[in-house]
This record gives structure tokens, sequence and C-alpha cells, in this order.
């Protein structure tokens, strides 16, 4: 069939071997990166949001979305220690369902993570003008340079986030420098947050009280599809904070023993992170309290929304949890210990570049293996010769998150990031079954338990959270697919390597290896070679 070029497997590893990335990531390096990523998206910066669709009810927001990540895990677990290369759903979709799905999957990724990055740049920016300039130097920054414009969601005033943009650049600098060393880095920021969440905990917890969780759920558990309020509604929003277990599988061909270490790196990093949230939650909410701002027909007003902005500029809102750009500081400060809530800002802004360093991370080795398949252009998919990444899709990747985090506000950026994430998730679940179907003796480290509860609960629960977005939201993933089909079609299609019958085949020695074909092509040495033409 012209549409089910399905890649084989024995392929797709071939592939990798020859252009492998290089091989330095072990079990807790991968663990740290799941829980860079995780930590940070959803505490430090959606907090407010969350609280703002559900109230208290955040905190069973953190549960049913860890619940649908839990069960989504499993499937990563099996699907990535069996397919231990780089592109993550993408690849999976690949050797399971063919050509074109794998193609929809792996744009969807794309929308996925570099939307969501530019959602933790602009979190970031909120803690920099918060803590850094306001608290310690006393300076305000001018509104214009603080927010993206109100047309599109943000603050009365502004008109560009400069903060927003500029981290997200220097991060991109700091991923094209080498994989290694982003490890490095990003192991010690993780350690800065977790400590800096842990002692949250320890001095919020005795100050709760059980009156502020009443009404638990002020817009109820379920808000109506497209509505994105309630428990259901919030659970959506803060559902892309557990992309970090997804990033960890996009690294298995820069890992160590993958069979082993990224099932850890998967489960590992989602149970710490799901910990914290709740425990988090329950300490923000239970101190100050966080109800949301409710509009005229008594349903909250939407988050990120020019209506809230407007009624957070009111002074009876000046100290509302649900209006903060810098959460969990504002928690400390308003119950005396502004020090500490300092320090907590701090740990904020050194630590929430490791969540984007870890989504660019991800976004560029997609990006990485679809130009790799022939897909999009080729030189996207070349290794600098010394520090051993793709670079160009980096600096690619580095500039749009930029420039999305500079025009658009936090809550706006993570439900679009969602609508990605969830189709993702939903489609490796669908892989992990027919691989079990068409694949069953392959070699499986991981297998995943009852996987014909598991992989359907898994479709089920992706689908349940995609429907409680946003309308806005929803309506992006048709049409960025729509968008991405035209370039598979006018591009891909014709210059796919599966479809030109270049498969690649495992030779062990290097002297197998075919040149180039004098006078046709010259190939970068680090492009696949070419092959006879086969059948797909």
């Amino acid at each position: 069939m012209k549409f089910a070029r399905v890649k084989p497997l024995d392929a797709i590893l071939a592939t990798a071997e020859k252009k492998a990335l290089h091989r330095s990531l072990g079990a807790l390096q991968l663990t740290l990166f799941g829980v860079g990523c995780i930590i940070g998206t959803g505490i430090f910066v959606l907090t407010s949001a969350g609280a703002q669709k559900a109230g208290p009810g955040l905190m069973l927001a953190f549960v049913i979305a860890g619940l649908v990540c839990l069960v989504a895990a499993f499937c990563y677990a099996e699907i990535a220690s069996t397919i231990p290369v780089a592109g993550s759903a993408y690849t999976y979709s690949y050797a399971t369902m063919g050509e074109f799905l794998a193609w929809t999957v792996g744009w969807a990724l794309v929308l996925e993570y570099a939307i969501a990055a530019s959602a933790v740049s602009v979190g970031w920016s909120g803690y920099f003008a918060g803590t850094i300039l306001d608290e310690f130097l006393g300076l305000q920054l001018p509104a214009f340079l603080a927010a993206g414009p109100l047309a599109l969601g943000g603050q009365p005033g502004g008109f560009i986030n400069l903060p927003a943009a500029v981290i997200a650049l220097l991060v991109t600098w700091l991923l094209m420098i080498g994989t290694n060393e982003s490890a490095k880095v990003n192991a010690i920021l993780v350690a800065i947050k977790v400590s800096a969440l842990t002692a949250f905990i320890v001095l919020t917890l005795p100050a709760v009280e059980t009156a502020r969780f009443n009404p638990f759920l002020p817009a109820g558990v379920f808000g109506g599809f497209g509505s994105g309020v309630g428990a259901v509604g919030a659970a959506a929003t803060i559902f892309f904070a557990y992309v970090g277990f997804d990033a960890v599988s996009t690294a298995a061909e820069e890992t160590r023993n993958p069979q082993r270490n990224v099932p850890i790196g998967l489960v590992g990093s989602l149970l710490i992170c799901t910990i914290f949230y709740v425990l988090v939650a329950a300490g923000a909410i239970g101190t100050i309290g966080g109800q949301p701002i409710m509009g005229p027909n008594g349903v909250p007003f939407p988050a990120g929304s020019e209506e809230l902005a407007r009624q957070c500029a009111l002074p009876a809102y000046s100290g509302a949890l649900v209006c903060s750009d810098e959460a969990l500081a504002h928690v400390l400060r308003q119950i005396g210990f502004s020090s500490i809530g300092n320090a907590l800002g701090i740990a904020a802004f050194l630590a929430l570049p490791s969540v984007i360093l870890v989504l660019l991370f991800a976004q560029t080795r997609i990006f990485f293996v679809m130009s790799r398949d022939g897909l999009l252009p080729e030189r996207l998919s070349a290794v600098h010769p010394k520090w051993k990444t793709p670079h160009v899709v980096t600096a690619i990747t580095g500039v749009i998150v930029a420039t999305g985090a500079a025009f658009f506000p936090v809550g706006q950026l993570a439900d679009i990031a969602n609508a990605g994430t969830l189709y993702a998730f939903a489609m490796v679940a669908v892989a992990v079954m027919v691989l079990r179907r068409t694949d069953p003796d392959r070699p499986r480290s991981f297998r995943t338990p009852m996987l014909w509860l598991v992989g359907p609960a898994t479709i089920f629960g992706c689908a349940f959270l995609f429907l409680n977005l946003p309308a806005g939201a929803m309506l992006v993933l048709p049409v960025w697919t729509l968008i991405g089909v035209g370039i598979y079609f006018l591009y891909g299609y014709r210059k796919s390597h599966l479809g030109q019958g270049l498969i690649e085949v495992h030779e062990p020695e290097i002297h197998d290896i075919e040149p180039a074909i004098p006078g046709v092509d010259e190939r970068d040495p680090l492009d696949p070679p070419r092959r006879p033409p086969v059948t797909p």
C-alpha cells in the first residue's frame, strides 16, 4: 500500500548504528533528565494556571494527569527498551504503523516540545522579573518588555517578553555544545530545585488550614468538553508537565545499556515528580488559598485570558495565588518567610532552564531522526564534528522557541503543547499493541503488564484529556496536522529514504559500505550510504 510504508525494525536499528549519536547517559542521568523536565513546568510555572481552573481541586488534577501518565509510561518503557533509538513516538510509529502515521506523530511532537519549551521560558521570565529584578535589585522591568501583547493573552502594556526569549536562546547554545555537558549542568540544576521544593513542603504543610480547601471543587470535577475548567480541565493543562518521561525515551540512542536504563528513567522520574506535585500543591493552596476568580456566569475566567489579566490588576486580587507569576515564592512571602521565598525564587530562576534544556533536547532529536529518514532535508541531521550534536536543527529550534516565548502567555502555550502531547502518547500505546502482534518473538527486556488493559486505558485517558482542553487549543492539532500533511506530500513523500528503497542494512565491516555514486551526488560523510532500490 502506498501510504503504509512500514520501515523494518532491523533497518531502523541499523540506521541508528551507522549514523549514531554518542552513548554517554546512564540510568541516573536519564532519571534526572526526566525530573529536570517534569518538576518545574507544573509546579513552578503552572500552579497558578491550574488553581484558576480547578481551585483546591488542583491536587486531584495532578493525580488524574499522573494516572494517565503512569499507564503511558509502561507503554513507553516496553517500546523504548525494544527500539532504543532516537525519535520517540515517531520512530515507534514508523516501525509499526507506517510512514504516514509516523510523520503525523513526529509533526505533533515538534508542536509538543517546542511550545512547551516556550511556555517554561515564559515561566522563568516571571521569576526573573519578580525575584531577581524586583525583590533583590529593586528594579521594575518595563511592561512592554515583560510580557506578550494583550491581544494574544498577555498583560496590559505588554509587547514582547524579552527575558523569556533570551533564556531560550542561551539554553539552545548550551545544547549545541554537547549532550554530556548538558546532562552535567542539568544534574546540578535538578539538585537545586528538588532542595528548594523540599524546603517549601517542610515550611508550608505545618501551616495548612483545612478550611482553605473548601470548596474543594469550585468548578466541579468535569467542566464540560472544550471548557478547560474543573479538575479534569486542569489535568488537561498540567499534563504537559509530565512530558519529561517522554523526553527520556528520546535519549535512548544516547544511553548506555538502554534496555535497562530507559525503563528506570521513565518510571522513576514519573513517580518522584508526582509525589512532589501533590505535596507542593497542598502546601500552596492550604496556606494562602487557591480559589479561582469567577466570571459573571459562575465559571472561572480562562487562565491566561485578557479578562483574567484585568481582574488580577485590581487591588482585591493583588495577593491571589492565581494571579502570581512566581507562585511558590509568592506563597512563602505571604506566610512570613520572605527571605526563604526569595531564595526559592532564585532556585526557580536557576533551575527552570533545566526544563527548557530537556524539552529542547527532545525536540531537536525528533527533528534529527525525521531528517535522517529523509522526510525533512538531510542537512538538518548534520552532526557537528567537534560537539557531536545536531547543531543545525538545534539552532533553528531555539529561534522558533524564543519567538513563541516572546509573544504568548504560559497558560495558552501549555494548552497548545498538550494537543500534540496527548496524540503522541496515544499512538505509542497503539504501537506497543501492534508490535506485540506483528513481532511477538522480538526480545523485550521490559514487558508492559496487562497490556490488554494498559494499552486501551492509555488511549482512552489521552482522548478524554484532549477533549477537556479549551476549544481553541483542541483546534490547533488538526490545523497543525493539515500543515504537516501538506509538507509531507510536497517533500517528505518523495524524498523519503524508505520510499526510494534506501533501506539501511546492518553490516559490521566498514569496507562493506558502498561509496557515493561519482558524479551524481557529493554526500555528507555522516549521511547514510546509498543502497540499491528495494521494494518497501
